[in-house]
C-alpha cells in the first residue's frame, strides 16, 4: 500500500540538503552543528516560523525544519534514513510512530507542546438549514446529513497527511461504537455506514492549506474536516467538535536516538522553551492551537469544554488496512488523465526517465481508478484509457505498463492544444475525483497560445471548469507558464527539478 518510500526518501534528502546548507569551510551539509537542529516536522508545522524565530532569540537554538506528511515520515524513521541525517522529529502524532515498532525505538523522549482536536467546518448557512447546535453535533448526526444528500465535504488524503488519518480514526471510532483501541471486527462493524459517510466527500488533497485554497476557490462543499486549528484559519467556517468525541494531535517534540548529548540537549532547550508560557501564548494565539501549559488559556475562538478522546488503532495492521479500506473502498474513485510531453527533447534519458516513474506509480493506483495516458509532441498522439478493476486489477495495470513502455518521442510541444484535449476527455460527468496532470520539459512551441487556452477555460462550464491542472516542473520547462496553467484552474505546480519525477507524480497522488 504504501509504495512511494524510495520517492519520499529522495525528496526529504533534498530538503535536508536545501535547508541545512554547506559550511564555507567545505563541512559535510548534513553533519550537526551545535545550536541548529535538523527536524523532521509534520508540513502543516510551516506556520510555526514565528514562533520558532522568537524561541531562537530566547534560547540561541535555531531550528532547521524539512518538512514531510506525517506518515511519510514515520515510514522514513522506520527505514533508518533519518539517522544521522536528523535529531528531532516533530509530528502532530505520534500514535502511527507507536503502531512501528522499528519506527518507535529511533526516538528516546518525547514532549508534547500543543495539541489540536479533529473537527468540522461548516458553512453558517448549512448549519441553520440542518438545524444543527454546535454543541450537539454528533458524528453520527454528520453521517446521516451525509446520507440524506444535504452535506458534503472536503478532507485531506489520510495516507499522505496525519489530519486526515486522524479524521478517519475518528468517523471509524465514532460511527463502529468502540470503547476501547480500534480493532479489525470494529471497522468491519462500521464498513457500510464509512461507505455512506465517505460519499459526501467531494474534495480530497494532500495538504491541508491547498485543500482550504480549493474550498474557497470552488465554494462546491458545505464543509471541512481538518484539525481544529485549520478550520479556525479559514473565514466564515462554524466550527464544531463532534460531542461524541475526537482524536486530538498533540505535536510531540521527539529527540532521535542517533543523536549525539549536546543535540539531545539543545531539543531539551528547545521543548522548555516552547512550554514556556509566553510562548504557549504565541503558540495559541497566533496558530489556534491549543495550550499544554495549564496556566495558560486557549486562545480567542477556542471552545474550552471538553470533548473524549476516541480511541486509536491497537495495531498497525487495523490502521494500514484501514487507510487500505478508504482507498479502495470507501472513497470516491479517481479519474485521471496523464498528459504526457512526448516531443523530441524528451528522447533518451528524460524518456526513459518518465517511463519509469510512470511504470513504478502503477504500484500505488487504487481499485476502480481510471487513468488516461494522453501522449503529445506536435499534437496528441493517442489516448488510451484503463480502469483498475478490482475483480482483476492486473489487466488495467498491465496495460498501463504497456503503453507507456511503448511510449515515443518526436515533434515539437503543444501544451496547450493537447490540455484543450484532456478537458474535452472528460466531457462526461462521473462521480469520481477528477484531475489532469501534466508533465512537459519544454514550453509552449506550437498550437494554441496561453491566451487561446485563458479563454478555452473560461468557457469551461459546471464540473468541467473545477478539474485542477497539476504541471510538473521537469528538465527545460518554463516555471511562469506551469504557474499560470496551475493558478488558472486551481491546481499546483510540482518541481521534480528540485527532487525527482517519480517523487512528484507521488506527491500528486495525494491530491487525486
Amino acid at each position: 500500500m504504501r509504495r512511494r518510500l524510495t520517492a519520499l526518501l529522495l525528496a526529504a534528502c533534498t530538503a535536508l540538503t536545501a535547508c541545512t546548507g554547506g559550511g564555507d569551510d567545505g563541512d559535510d551539509p548534513t553533519a550537526y552543528r551545535p545550536g541548529t537542529l535538523r527536524v523532521l516536522a509534520s508540513s502543516e508545522l510551516s506556520d510555526m516560523a514565528p514562533v520558532l524565530d522568537q524561541v531562537r532569540e530566547d534560547t540561541g537554538v535555531t531550528v532547521r525544519p524539512t518538512y514531510l506528511g506525517t506518515l511519510d515520515a514515520v515510514d522514513l524513521l522506520a527505514s533508518g534514513k533519518a539517522d544521522g541525517n536528523y535529531d528531532a522529529v516533530w509530528l502532530a502524532s505520534n500514535d502511527y510512530l507507536r503502531l512501528r515498532p522499528e519506527a518507535a525505538r529511533k526516538i528516546v523522549s518525547e514532549t508534547p507542546v500543543m495539541s489540536s482536536p479533529v473537527a468540522i467546518g461548516v458553512r453558517p448557512e448549512t448549519v441553520t438549514e440542518l438545524g444543527w447546535r454546535a454543541e450537539d453535533v454528533t458524528w453520527a448526526r454528520i453521517e446521516r446529513a451525509v446520507r440524506d444528500g444535504k452535506l458534503t465535504y472536503g478532507m485531506t488524503d489520510p495516507t499522505r497527511s496525519n489530519s486526515g488519518f486522524a479524521t478517519l480514526v475518528s468517523v471509524a471510532s465514532a460511527l463502529s461504537g468502540a470503547q476501547s483501541a480500534l480493532t479489525d471486527a470494529d471497522v468491519r462493524r462500521a464498513t457500510p455506514r464509512l461507505k455512506e459517510f465517505f460519499q459526501g466527500q467531494r474534495l480530497t488533497s494532500g495538504s491541508s492549506g491547498w485543500l482550504a485554497q480549493a474550498y474557497q476557490r470552488r465554494g462546491t462543499v458545505d464543509a471541512l474536516l481538518n484539525y481544529e486549528s485549520v478550520l479556525l484559519g479559514i473565514p466564515g467556517l462554524t466550527v464544531i467538535r463532534p460531542r461524541d468525541g475526537v482524536v486530538t494531535a498533540d505535536y510531540p517534540l521527539s529527540t532521535l536516538a542517533s543523536s549525539n548529548a549536546t543535540a539531545r540537549e539543545d531539543v531539551r532547550r528547545l521543548a522548555e522553551a516552547l512550554r514556556s508560557p509566553g510562548v504557549q501564548r504565541q503558540i495559541t494565539g497566533t496558530t489556534h492551537r491549543r495550550p499544554v501549559a495549564a496556566a495558560v488559556p486557549p486562545g480567542p475562538g477556542l471552545d474550552p469544554a471538553r470533548r473524549r478522546e476516541l480511541p486509536f488503532p491497537g495495531s498497525r495492521s487495523v490502521a494500514d488496512g484501514l487507510l487500505d479500506s478508504y482507498q479502495n473502498e470507501l472513497r470516491r474513485p479517481s479519474r485521471t488523465v496523464y498528459v504526457l510531453d512526448t516531443s523530441g527533447s524528451m528522447r533518451g534519458d528524460r524518456l526513459d526517465r518518465l517511463k519509469r516513474a510512470l511504470t513504478d506509480l502503477t504500484g500505488d493506483f487504487r481499485d476502480r481508478e481510471e487513468v488516461t495516458l494522453m501522449p503529445f509532441g506536435s499534437r496528441v498522439q493517442e489516448v488510451r484509457t484503463h480502469v483498475v478493476d478490482p475483480a482483476d486489477p492486473d489487466q488495467g495495470l498491465d496495460g498501463i505498463r504497456r503503453d507507456t513502455d511503448a511510449l515515443s518521442a518526436w515533434g515539437d510541444t503543444a501544451v496547450y492544444t493537447s490540455l484543450e484535449k484532456a478537458y474535452d476527455h472528460l466531457r462526461t460527468d462521473r462521480d469520481t475525483f477528477t484531475s489532469i496532470v501534466l508533465m512537459t520539459d519544454g514550453e509552449n512551441t506550437t498550437g494554441a497560445d496561453a491566451g487561446a487556452f485563458d479563454a478555452f477555460h473560461a468557457s469551461l462550464t459546471g464540473a468541467r471548469r473545477d478539474i485542477p491542472v497539476f504541471p510538473i516542473l521537469f528538465g527545460d520547462s518554463d516555471r511562469a507558464e506551469l504557474e499560470h496553467i496551475a493558478e488558472l484552474t486551481g491546481g499546483r505546480l510540482f518541481d521534480a527539478r528540485q527532487g525527482s519525477l517519480d517523487g512528484a507524480f507521488e506527491e500528486i497522488r495525494g491530491y487525486q
